[in-house]
């Protein structure tokens, strides 16, 4: 059995997934860092625990990406940590929002190429990411 035969658009959207997972995975895990006060120690678990299921995001989008014949990439989107909560949670709202987009579009095009393996894949991550908006939109409705 040979690996599926893919795009350079699929390969790119793949690489820029990686770099969006990269850049969400460090941002969420300094936003835990530097959150502080009553409402910081209440949610401050829940960034780090988002920062590391990014990061798996990132491993196993990486791993397909090599399987497809391409080479990941090492450098993250750029990294807005934000200055004070409300700036944060703002920013992570937008952040996933942009992922979600992306991951529907990666499906459409490993849909029309017949790359089911990659397609699944992110139907899988993207239910994950339709759950960290939802946390972050809902810690947005509480700023």
């Amino acid at each position: 059995m040979s690996t599926p035969k893919v795009s350079k658009e699929l390969l790119d959207l793949l690489n820029k997934a990686i770099a969006g997972e990269l850049q969400v995975s460090i941002q969420y895990m300094w936003q835990h860092v530097l959150w502080s006060g009553v409402k910081g120690l209440a949610v401050k678990d829940t960034f780090k625990e988002i920062a590391i299921a990014e990061m798996k995001h990132a491993e196993t989008i990486a791993e397909r990406l090599y399987y497809l014949g391409g080479r990941p990439t090492t450098k993250p989107s750029p990294i807005n940590v934000g200055n004070n909560l409300k700036e944060m949670v703002e920013q992570d709202v937008k952040d996933e929002e942009g992922t979600i987009i992306l991951y529907r579009k990666i499906i459409e095009v490993a849909e029309k190429e017949g790359d089911r393996g990659t397609a699944e894949l992110f139907r899988h991550i993207l239910l994950e990411e339709e759950d960290h908006h939802d946390t972050f939109t809902t810690l947005a409705e509480e700023i």
